[in-house]
């Protein structure tokens, strides 16, 4: 039992524009509150243990990590990073930050070396919050502007840092959280999500409350309600594990949290749970469709399933798991401006515009092309601020997409005579590997810091689930080779395990144009080559960090 006092936050009146709901719709310390006071006893998580939180034991939970961070120094508006995978540390922080109107910046498990470097240093924060098997990869870069760091597990050291463990700081047993400055309203900073850059180093997406309400929430998934349980199987880094716990808040729904997905459980845990929605991203869904056929597939309480890219035969998908099927366009910058119907039979479609975006399909000068041409996606809402904030500490990559005042996606899409949209392929030079955008700037960059490679070229090539695999292209020094072992094991210590490419291919020189820019549609024609090395094929195999358990 804790003994914890929580001061009152002064009234403040709602926005008197109809486009903004009220606060105790969007914004989490209100979401808390009001949840407690009308469901006190409705289950809004249950953990991979198979335990449960209630509204009424969430808010005690909440408050006693928020008056823990405030006892760290936290204070509205600062910036956190938390760094952790899918655990209940991870989801009371995440809301404990937003209950004192501090701003939530998570950052994917597998970083290290230059982009973990980087990613600190865009984020301004002063405190992280770190697995202790994560931590100590902070020893070996830039800490910029970091002073503190909490360790969940085990306590460690990190030079130039103070630290404790999680039990020590967000766990205090008494004392009176301080209410904010000022009332958070929905307009504020509510996380910051980094992309994984896909022309440069990857930018930090700043998201207000009303961003991340309006990328899942009643009107925008008006297929998910305040009575299902949504199973988060993607990494609370990702908008598909914050920005899903969130709108389930705000429905006043639930979660099912695991720490990853996985195929041969996933059934268990739907059926164990009693949940109801989930996501399956990339070839998740292809990976569901090929388990062998089993007379109880569709003996299981899931209603709705959102698939992304749609795979297979839907309709049969549909029929053998007893599921509705839907599927749409998103990105972490924007909020769902396509929506498809339930169980779509048009192959490859992502579903037409929902009510309150508009969306146009332009050439480079930003002139609408076609009835049934290519051009890029670009997006505007009725709804302030129910986009991106822009890019946090870059103003030119947020000029540059909020050009002409719409966002541009860089991804092209077609549309039919019917309004449906149809994803073409990414503008930019992005891999898609398992469900990670993989920027082929940063690959690149790693790359090139091998001694003996002069210049290299990354790119995706398909692999046999229809997904991308990556492949560089290089080209050595004078008078020196490169062996692909060697690189990869280069590479292994300095980048995620996903980034590490799986097909290496020596040239001589790469192609390029005469202004001197490497042409890789040339190199994606020619793909994977009889010369070409795989990494696969000689018996190295990459897998992500596992943790041990946390609180």
């Amino acid at each position: 039992m804790t003994d914890i006092q929580v001061e009152s936050l002064l009234p403040s009146p709602d926005a008197t524009d109809p486009r903004i709901p009220p606060r105790d719709q969007v914004v989490v310390r209100d979401l808390v509150e009001r949840w407690n006071r009308e469901s006190p006893e409705k289950v809004f998580a249950v953990l991979d243990d198979g335990s449960t939180w209630t509204y009424a034991e969430l808010r005690d939970l909440v408050i006693q990590t928020a008056l823990g961070l405030q006892q760290q120094g936290v204070k509205q508006g600062d910036h956190v990073i938390v760094w952790l995978p899918n655990t209940p540390a991870n989801v009371r922080i995440f809301l404990a930050l937003n209950y004192i109107g501090a701003v939530y910046v998570g950052i994917n498990t597998s970083y290290r070396g230059n982009l973990l470097a980087h990613v600190v240093n865009i984020s301004d924060a002063r405190l992280i919050v770190a697995h202790a098997d994560l931590a100590p990869r902070l020893s070996e870069v830039n800490t910029a502007k970091l002073e503190r760091l909490i360790s969940v597990g085990d306590a460690v050291t990190v030079a130039g840092l103070d630290c404790t463990t999680y039990d020590a700081a967000l766990l205090p047993t008494s004392g009176t959280l301080a209410a904010p400055e000022r009332s958070i309203e929905p307009w504020d900073p509510h996380q910051i999500i980094f992309t994984s850059g896909t022309t440069g180093p990857s930018k930090a997406v700043l998201c207000s409350y009303l961003h991340i309400y309006s990328n899942a929430g009643p009107e925008s998934w008006p297929c998910i309600t305040g009575e299902d349980r949504y199973l988060v199987n993607l990494p609370l880094f990702h908008i598909g594990g914050t920005g899903i716990t969130y709108n389930m808040l705000v429905r006043g729904g639930s979660i099912t949290l695991v720490e990853r997905f996985d195929t041969t459980t996933f059934w268990d845990v739907i059926r164990r749970t009693e949940t109801t929605a989930t996501f399956l991203l990339g070839v998740m869904a292809q990976f569901i469709e090929k388990l062998p056929p089993a007379p109880d597939d569709a003996d299981n309480p899931l209603r709705v399933m959102f698939m992304v890219p749609l795979a297979g035969d839907i309709k049969a998908f549909a029929k053998r798991f007893g599921v509705e099927v839907y599927t749409i366009f998103n990105m972490t910058e924007v909020s769902t401006p396509i929506f498809s119907e339930p169980n779509p039979e048009i192959r490859g479609t992502c579903g037409k515009a929902r009510d309150g975006v508009e969306v146009r399909l332009v050439d480079d000068n930003d002139c609408e092309v076609p009835l049934g041409e290519i051009g890029e996606m670009m997006i505007r809402t009725d709804r302030p601020w129910g986009m991106n904030s822009g890019y946090y500490n870059n103003p030119e990559a947020t000029a540059k997409a909020w050009r002409n005042g719409w966002f541009h996606t860089g991804d092209a899409f077609r549309m039919d005579a019917e309004g449906n949209f149809y994803f073409v392929d990414r503008m930019k030079d992005a891999i898609r590997r398992r469900g990670e955008n993989i920027s082929s700037f940063e690959v690149e960059a790693d790359v090139g810091a091998y001694p003996a490679v002069r210049e290299v070229a990354a790119i995706a090539v398909p692999n046999e689930m229809s997904e991308d695999e990556v492949m560089v292209v290089v080209a050595p020094v004078e008078g020196q080779k490169i062996d692909p072992v060697d690189l990869i094991e280069f590479l292994r210590p300095r980048m995620a395990h996903f980034m590490v490419p799986r097909y290496v291919r020596i040239v001589d020189e790469l192609p390029k144009t005469p202004t001197a820019k490497v042409q890789k549609a040339l190199l994606r024609e020619e793909a994977v080559t009889p010369d070409t090395w795989d990494r696969e094929a000689a018996g190295i195999r990459l897998k992500g960090d596992r943790f041990s358990k946390a609180s």
